[in-house]
């Protein structure tokens, strides 16, 4: 089941949250635009501005006390923003920060680790499933421990992949190169009856097409992003703050170094061009 946890603090900072202000998401990169592309469908109308920390890329092979202390560095940016809600577009940081960061924001903020888990055990038929994270996620064993306190007698097999998010910050989504590592990294999930497997990192859904062709057919591919958006929708009506205006605007997008190589890869995840990404200082 998605949680609606909020900050404690969200119902005595009313002067943060007005139905008009923007809903902030960040990443560690560009693996976040997957959950912001699903946001913008589900909630044409909403203000969005979006934040890829470059300079702290990948997160998922730091220390949680790093991954901490980016995710609330990044909030307090948002806070100047005056957003009425956070997305914690990156599971390695909803795993270490989230309940941090709800405790500390004067908005809610939600993550997309809880979206996913219920659709992943609707979604096997063999009570095999698998979970593709980072290095961090994976360790973490949050995924694991939650599934199996739903479905106790799935079984959970958990592979780190930590090449997939450099493979997609350099835009290598279908390379040569790119199939061989997923190939590899995916190998051990052939002698199992693994029928669905969730994609743990908002990365990995940029390589869907390649994941998918390794796998095969017939094993469902399940990525936080829609789940995600439906509970941020969810919320924003619960709290009375969707947006009433009905004319939409471009997000506005940040980076904490390399503007250009980020409105390159955003471009080319939007299929239309970004034109301008601010850099965070």
């Amino acid at each position: 089941m998605t949680s609606n946890k909020t900050s404690s603090s969200s119902d005595n900072n009313s002067k943060f949250r007005t139905d008009k202000q923007a809903i902030g998401l960040f990443d560690s990169g560009v693996g976040g635009l997957t959950v912001l592309k699903e946001v913008a469908r589900q909630l044409p109308y909403e203000k969005l501005i979006y934040f890829g920390d470059l300079a702290h890329l990948p997160y998922g092979n730091k220390s949680s006390q790093a991954i901490i202390r980016y995710s609330i560095e990044n909030t307090m940016f948002f806070m100047e923003k005056k957003v009425k809600m956070l997305i914690v577009a990156c599971n390695t940081a909803s795993v270490y920060s989230l309940e941090i960061l709800q405790k500390v924001a004067p908005f809610p903020v939600i993550g997309v680790i809880d979206c996913s888990i219920q659709q992943l055990i609707q979604s096997t038929r063999s009570q095999e499933i698998a979970v593709l994270g980072t290095a961090g996620t994976i360790a973490s064993q949050v995924h694991q421990r939650r599934l199996l306190a739903i479905a106790p007698n799935i079984k959970v097999h958990s592979i780190a992949c930590p090449l997939f998010v450099p493979l997609v910050e350099e835009g290598m989504f279908e390379h040569p190169a790119t199939e061989l590592i997923v190939e590899h990294y995916l190998a051990p999930l052939q002698k199992t009856a693994t029928d669905a497997v969730l994609l743990a990192c908002t990365h990995y859904p940029l390589l869907q097409n390649t994941i998918q062709k390794i796998v095969g057919p017939n094993i469902a591919l399940i990525e936080p992003a829609q789940a995600c958006a439906s509970q941020a929708k969810a919320l924003l009506h619960e709290k009375k703050l969707l947006n009433p205006d009905t004319t939409s605007s471009p997000p506005e997008f940040y980076s904490s170094d390399i503007p250009e190589q980020f409105q390159k890869l955003a471009s080319l995840i939007f299929g239309s061009q970004i034109e301008k990404v601010h850099l965070k200082h």
